[in-house]
């Protein structure tokens, strides 16, 4: 089962391990099922960019990016080289540790949970 170690930009938020992850499950849903708080408008249908996080390390045991979730990384606040979308890195290795930083919530309108 896959690790995930979540980190946050609002430092006012303690960072936070996930293990005992099942493969096939996205990052959205890891957060979602956690606890942690994760903005996501769409529906998890790669139709927005509210879900917007940074994978910092393990990018390699997620499925690949598309064309489609590239377009609408490039409409999120702060894109960089390690950003997807939560709701399309869908977790494909069952012994990844993949790191996971949460852009500050409060900058982006979304789905509160």
């Amino acid at each position: 089962m896959a690790t995930v170690k979540f980190t946050f930009e609002d430092k006012n938020i303690a960072p936070k391990t996930v293990e005992d992850v099942p493969v096939d499950m996205s990052i959205l849903e890891v957060t979602e099922e956690n606890g942690i708080h994760l903005n996501h408008n769409c529906g998890e249908v790669c139709a927005c960019s509210t879900c917007h996080v940074y994978v910092l390390s393990g990018d390699d045991s997620l499925e690949e990016i598309s064309d489609k979730e590239e377009d609408f990384i490039d409409r999120a606040i702060n894109p960089t080289i390690e950003s997807r979308l939560g709701c399309q890195a869908v977790i494909l290795d069952e012994d990844a540790v993949i790191e996971v930083k949460i852009p500050d919530q409060r900058q982006i309108i979304g789905h509160e949970h």
